[in-house]
């Protein structure tokens, strides 16, 4: 099969796929004492034996040079009452320092903050990482797992916050 060079618009790509709902998750990592954490909805299962999961993160963010360096980090999948976590750490540059305390979390088994309030909670260490354009996906093992909540999921579909 040949195919011809074509030029595909970034804009129209991101409609198109935007079409793709998916969940809503915060992933954190600590390195030297500090909480980092990123708003993510690219973080899918990758296979059972061993389990792996996987999450991408754009390389100019901050959190990804840390969670590369730490090779540790948690999932928390955010329930629909748990937007404003999402919108939060969504947002570029905010101050690092106590940017967790506005929402109740414990540590996990690696030391990853974990929220209180997630639906599902997974730690990994990172066991491989992918280069992929102007992301990185990062493959971790599941070393701990837990689902402290019931609650309908937060999705995100059409650049727009949903919900079940």
């Amino acid at each position: 099969m040949h195919f011809t060079e074509r030029h595909v618009d970034p804009a129209t790509h991101r409609k198109v796929v935007g079409r793709f709902a998916t969940g809503v998750a915060i992933v954190t990592t600590r390195r030297d004492g500090v909480d980092l954490a990123m708003t993510i909805n690219s973080f899918t299962s990758v296979s059972l034996e061993p389990l792996l999961v996987l999450f991408c993160a754009e390389k100019v963010a901050r959190f990804h040079d840390a969670v590369l360096e730490t090779g540790t980090w948690g999932v928390s999948v955010l329930p629909a009452s748990m937007e404003d976590v999402s919108r939060f750490f969504a947002h570029r540059g905010r101050p690092l320092n106590g940017q967790l305390a506005r929402w109740p979390h414990h540590r996990g088994e690696t030391g990853a903050a974990l929220f209180d309030g997630a639906i599902a909670t997974v730690e990994c260490v990172t066991t491989a990482v992918h280069d992929a354009g102007d992301h990185s996906i990062v493959v971790g093992e599941v070393r701990a797992l837990s689902t402290p909540s019931e609650e309908s999921p937060l999705l995100y579909h059409e650049g727009r916050y949903r919900r079940l």
